[in-house]
């Protein structure tokens, strides 16, 4: 009888793969040992056959960034944790070996393992262990019970540790003293051997720029502790001499660069260490590292940067005399950074007459600097390539960020240009003075005809029919001799009666209506 087994088509076995990877348990991920489980986030070992000798690195660091958690246990080959190997898990926050032959711990072991704050290293084969792979870590709980720490000195601290920290369950911790017996860590008793501490001569250390001083250090403790100083950053020249109690520190000709700068003494020994720390403080005069053009923002401002310790005062003057500071015109500072001050002259809306020469002076008890900047906010009216319309109406100045090339002339206004328009407006000045002059000397004219023509004689009158001469025209020419207007009814009152046709009807209507208006 034969078997059939279904095998999986390849697309089952890449669905399968796929869901290994999402859950995080293909065993070749981080490059996981045969005895170990790992996920995305997790590495768990627990396996002891065949387990594991030392601590499971990953194939390529940046595959254990994500990781923060390790759990090892059951593992009693594994003897050490060396330099490095827990380096490549930067994100690791709970870090777990129990129940395995763990013997040492690398002084530098966590040092790039920041984030830890949970460590459980019981029950292994621990006989010391230093403090310095832990100094810098703030841990919540270092849980070594089970251990067989012998009673020394070099385990001082972690009953000191313990006196420190609060636990809900207290850890029974033992030591086995010079008689092999067991005793209690808390109650522990170990000849010259404590905690170190130090002290600086003075905690405020004040100091005028390019003066020396010197600090001291006093340090106690059992062994006797070693002595350092952490000046990181110090620009100054200085020199330290830690082979004498107290242990002396020297600064010269010390830099205003270096004031705020704090100052630490490190006393150190196999129980722990201490340290003790001061601000340098330098006083300097003040120095105007910065000043610049105004610029526009919600107002104008003149920004500057100054340094000086104690804090200078500040004073604008304006074309040399003193500026007188008010809503309108004050000093801003908007940012303090030790003794360096960043600030701005605000302006508000300020007009041409603002425009000119600015000095900033600032003064402390150490001495003065000054600079000057020269400030334009707007064109002075009239001086614009065409005229002002509207004298409370201004343009503001623009800079070449704004328009692009300030020097672009495409929009200016040429002497041609200026020329050619002038003489348009003389011509058609001229013309309307000319015709001006017609119309007075024609209304002067027109004038004397009429004062003098009304008593102009033609060497006729019209008292009966003028041969060859019509109706109308008669009646015109006998009415250059009537004197008012009677005389005229009369002398058309005739005229018409003897011989009139109707053209000269019409006519008749013309010669009336001008001459009454002449004598009214």
């Amino acid at each position: 009888m034969v078997s059939w087994r279904r095998r999986p088509g390849p697309g089952l076995a890449r669905l399968w793969g796929l869901c290994c990877l999402v859950l995080g348990c293909w065993p070749g991920a981080l490059g996981c040992p045969a005895s170990c489980g790992c996920s995305s986030w997790r590495i768990w070992c627990t396996g002891s056959s065949p387990g594991i000798a030392s601590f499971p690195v990953p194939q390529r660091s940046a595959e254990g960034d994500n990781v923060t958690e390790i759990y090892i246990a059951n593992q009693p080959n594994l003897e050490s944790i060396n330099d490095n190997e827990v380096g490549f898990y930067v994100g690791l926050k709970n870090l777990t070996v129990v129940d395995s032959g763990l013997r040492f711990v690398s002084r530098h072991a966590f040092v790039k393992n920041v984030n830890l704050q949970y460590i459980n290293l019981s029950r292994n084969k621990l006989s010391s262990l230093s403090k310095k792979p832990f100094r810098h870590l703030g841990l919540s709980d270092l849980i070594l019970v089970g251990n067989p720490f012998k009673c020394s000195c070099e385990i001082m601290w972690i009953k000191k540790f313990q006196e420190t920290k609060f636990y809900t369950e207290t850890q029974d911790l033992y030591c086995i003293d010079e008689n092999n017996e067991r005793t209690a860590l808390l109650d522990m008793k170990v000849p010259n051997c404590d905690l170190p501490s130090a002290n600086l001569s003075n905690y405020n250390i004040t100091v005028v720029e390019g003066k020396s001083i010197t600090l001291y250090c006093d340090t106690t403790g059992g062994p006797p502790p070693n002595v350092s100083w952490v000046v990181t950053n110090l620009v100054s020249n200085h020199e330290s001499d830690t082979n004498k109690n107290p242990a002396s520190l020297t600064i010269k000709n010390v830099s205003s660069m270096d004031s705020g700068l704090e100052i630490s003494c490190v006393a150190e020994n196999i129980v722990g260490e201490d340290q003790a720390s001061a601000e340098l403080t330098v006083f300097f005069a003040p120095n105007i590292t910065f000043i610049e053009s105004p610029t526009p923002d919600h107002h104008w401002c003149i920004p500057f940067t100054v340094k000086g310790n104690p804090k200078p005062t500040l004073q604008w003057f304006y074309e040399g005399a003193v500026l007188n500071e008010s809503e309108y015109i004050c000093t801003k500072i908007h940012v303090i950074n030790q003794s360096e001050y960043h600030g701005c002259l605000q302006l508000d809306n300020p007009t041409h007459l603002n425009n000119g020469a600015y000095t900033l002076l600032a003064k402390n008890d150490y001495g003065e600097d000054e600079k000057r900047v020269d400030a334009h906010f707007m064109s002075v009216p009239g001086d614009g390539s065409g005229p002002i319309l509207d004298p409370d109406v201004y343009e503001y100045e623009t800079t070449p960020n704004d328009l692009g090339d300030a020097t672009n002339n495409s929009n200016q206004i040429t002497s041609t240009d200026v020329s050619n328009k002038e003489n348009e407006d003389s011509i058609t000045v001229y013309v309307v003075v000319g015709i001006a002059a017609l119309v007075c000397t024609g209304l002067v004219i027109t004038l004397i005809i009429l004062k003098f023509g009304r008593h102009s004689k033609f060497g006729m009158k019209v008292h009966g029919e003028v041969k060859g001469v019509g109706l109308v025209d008669q009646i015109w020419l006998s009415l250059q001799d009537c004197d008012n207007e009677e005389q005229v009814m009369v002398a058309v009152n005739n005229d018409v009666h003897n011989n009139s046709t109707a053209s000269d009807n019409n006519r008749l209507g013309f010669v009336l209506f001008h001459k009454i208006p002449l004598d009214g």
